[in-house]
Order: structure tokens, then sequence, then C-alpha cells
């Protein structure tokens, strides 16, 4: 299971231009004004060859009466609770503030690997000014530039030391995740299946927790079904239940072959719900959209299905080849076609194509409709083969790999879907030189 590292601080240091760095993604909003990232953003970066999530957190405001900074900061402890390494960003320019020594309070009771990075030192002199940070009592920081990459080297050849390595557990069985919002109905759906009251059901969004495994072997299917349940602490009521829920989809995502990603029909496909879509996405899991409570949809018409499709495969673009089923946990409607629909998607992902078969089907469609001439050269495919990898990744030969566009590269991949059954699974398209 890959590990995730959280990067901290007080508002208008710089942390969200360094998570979009290491992304390599433009995702988060950045702006001179303090306090742009109220939300959390997820992704994924890799570097030395381990994999790890990004979590960028809003500003820390330690008892700030704003009700946005109040909500930050209980996402940035919940962040640090979760996180496998923490990454503690300042900023040289406005040298130590109160803030910082009340964020490095709270690292300091922290038991896992801290990195105190010091942001915008892009010169010799900025570097200088850099050591009044030791007085944080971290120990050692790392100066960086978030802008122009500078000094990030020596702080991910750090980081990704202290990082768990990634285990996979030797399983037969696929493990099949139920991941959505709070409250969209993930522990009703397993009781449901299962057959009987395992995980504690409340209309109180969050009541679900820890992540637990239920192995599941019923009408010919066995697997492992992965839920994040448990029950709620008393003691943890407050917490920003949105965020944990979050937190626990990124485990259980990183930890299955199929995420059954569950939303209430009349809340919709919100941004909540699309940002665990794309975490599974590009953890390269297979997915099947459920829309629960259909029952609960009133004034449903003929065309009520196919318009909320359209809506959901719109918000998912270009990635629209995922099943999208209509469900009721309440009346089990539709709930074991769900599994089938699962099962189908795991074999989908673990689908091996032979290499002659493939060249036969896909370079007379290529001859057809070649790689546009690009600077003036004409790119010749001549060979393709599926990569022996734990999801479909294809590679292309040819003489001139760096002259093919993303656009083509679609192209590809929608034919490889028309003819080969991927649906529900991300797949990866490489052109190499021959």
């Amino acid at each position: 299971m890959g590990a995730i590292v959280a990067i901290v601080g007080r508002p208008n240091v710089g942390k969200s231009t360094f998570f979009n760095r290491l992304i390599q993604r433009r995702e988060a909003i950045v702006d001179a004004v303090s306090g742009v990232t109220r939300d959390r953003h997820y992704g994924k970066s890799d570097w030395n060859g381990k994999e790890f999530s990004v979590i960028d957190t809003g500003g820390y405001v330690l008892g700030s009466d704003d009700i946005f900074e109040q909500e930050i900061d209980k996402q940035v402890e919940l962040a640090i609770q979760e996180a496998d390494a923490i990454i503690f960003m300042v900023d040289v320019e406005t040298g130590v503030t109160g803030m910082d020594e009340d964020v490095a309070k709270l690292l300091r009771r922290v038991n896992k690997p801290v990195f105190l990075a010091v942001n915008k030192v892009d010169n010799a002199m900025r570097e200088e000014d850099a050591v009044e940070f030791y007085s944080l009592g971290l120990g050692d920081f790392y100066t960086l530039s978030s802008i122009n990459g500078s000094g990030t080297g020596d702080l991910l050849d750090a980081l990704v030391k202290e990082l768990p390595d990634v285990v996979e557990e030797e399983s037969e069985l696929p493990r099949f995740a139920v991941v959505g919002r709070p409250n969209a109905g993930k522990s009703s759906f397993i009781n449901a299946l299962i057959g009987e009251e395992r995980y504690i059901v409340t209309d109180i969004a969050g009541t679900t927790r820890d992540s637990i495994d239920t192995k599941y072997n019923r009408f010919g299917f066995e697997f492992n079904l992965v839920d994040t349940a448990g029950i709620r602490r008393k003691s943890k009521v407050k917490e920003d239940l949105e965020f944990y829920s979050v937190m626990r989809s990124v485990r259980a995502i990183e930890h299955c072959d199929v995420c059954l990603l569950l939303l209430d029909a009349t809340r919709g496909f919100d941004g909540q719900v699309e940002n665990i879509f794309w975490l599974a996405a590009r953890n390269h899991k297979g997915i099947v959209i459920l829309v629960n409570k259909w029952d609960l949809v009133e004034d449903k018409e003929t065309n009520t299905i196919k318009q909320y499709t359209q809506r959901i495969k719109q918000a998912i673009e270009p990635f629209t080849d995922v099943p999208i089923l209509f469900i009721s946990v309440l009346t089990k409607q539709r709930i074991f076609k769900a599994i089938e629909t699962a099962v189908e998607v795991y074999e989908n992902r673990n689908r091996k194509i032979q290499t002659r078969k493939f060249n036969d089907v896909m370079l007379p469609l290529i001859e057809n409709y070649p790689p546009p001439a690009y600077k003036g050269k004409f790119v010749k495919i001549k060979f393709c083969t599926q990569l022996p990898t734990p999801y479909p990744q294809f590679a292309f030969f040819c003489n001139l790999p760096q002259y093919v566009r993303e656009p083509y590269k679609r192209y590809l991949e929608n034919k490889i879907r028309e003819e080969f059954n991927f649906t529900g699974v991300p797949m990866a398209v490489f052109m190499r030189k021959k």
C-alpha cells in the first residue's frame, strides 16, 4: 500500500505551488492572497521509483475567528494524524512567525518523520537567512524554491528514504473497495450484500471510520470487500468528517483492485465524488460508479437515467468508459448486478492480449489513420504490444515517438477499448523508439 505525505504550514508559504510541482499538474489554485487553499487537494507523485500520495492542506492559523480557518486547522491536524510523513513549509522572506511556531509545537509532538522545508530560497543571500529556522526545534531543514524547483531533489531524496516500502499482499482473492462521500450508503451496501448487520449504519455522516475487510463468497463470487467502516468515537465528533472520509478512501483505494464508487443520487456527482473518482483512476484501479438511493429521486421520467448518466460522463471526461449503475441499497435494487459488474471490471483489468492478435487488429487501424505529420516529419508505427504490468499498458514502437501528440494517443486508446473489452479500467499508451 502506498504512503501518504501531507504538506502543512501557515497560509501563503507556497504549499500549493510545491504540490503542483510534485504531481506535475497545475491542480491547486495558487495566488498571492493567503488562504486560497480551503479544500484539500490529493495527487500522486513518485521519486526514485517510489510512489506516494500527496495532500495539500490549507494554511494553519491557530485560534482564528475565521470559520474557514478553523475548519482548515481541523483538516491539517487530521492530515498529520493520517500521513506517513509530513513536509512543514515555511517562508524565508518573512522569517519565523508566531504561526510557524504554533505549527512547529504541534509537529514536535508527532512521532512521524517531519521535514522542514524553507521555501522561496532562490539565491545565496536567502540561504544564509534560512538559518533562523533552527529555532523551531525541528532539527535540520531543506532550502528550496517551489517556483523554479531548485532544492526539491534533496528534500525528496530524504523523504522517500523514510517512507514505508510498498508491500503487495499475496492474495488470490480480488479486493473491491467501497468508497464515496459520508452517508452515501457504503455500510448499508455491504450489509445488504452479506445479509447481516455487520457495520453500524446511522443517518449521521461519518459513522464509518476504519478500513475493514469482509470476505464475500456467494452465488459463485469470491472476493474481499474493503469498506471504510468502524464506530464513531464521541471524542472525535468535531472532526471534519468529509476530510476524514477522503483520507480513508486514499488508503482503501491504494489497497484494492476495483473501486465501487457509491454516490447519493439526491446529491449528484459533486466535486468530492469526482475527487475520489480521479484518485482511483490515477492509481490505475478498476472503477464502477454506483448511483445509490435511486428510489428517492422524484419525478423520474423515461430519459432521467440517460440524462443523469450523461452528466456523470461529462464530469469524468476523457475517461468515460466506466460502468454506471443505478441502485437502491434499501430495496436491494440491482445490488447484485453491481457485484457482477465489479467482477467483470476486475477481469478486464487483468486481461492480457496476445501480441500477434494485438498487432493484427491495431496495425491496419493505424495504417488507415496514421499519426498526423508534425514539423514535416511522418511517424511510422511498426509494432505494438501489451506490457507485463498489473494494469493495462500498451507500447507502440515507431521511428519518431516524440512527434506523436496526445490526441493521437487518445485515438489509439479509444480503438483499443472498441476492439478489446477494457470497460472500467484506466490504461496507459506509450510511444517507444523502434
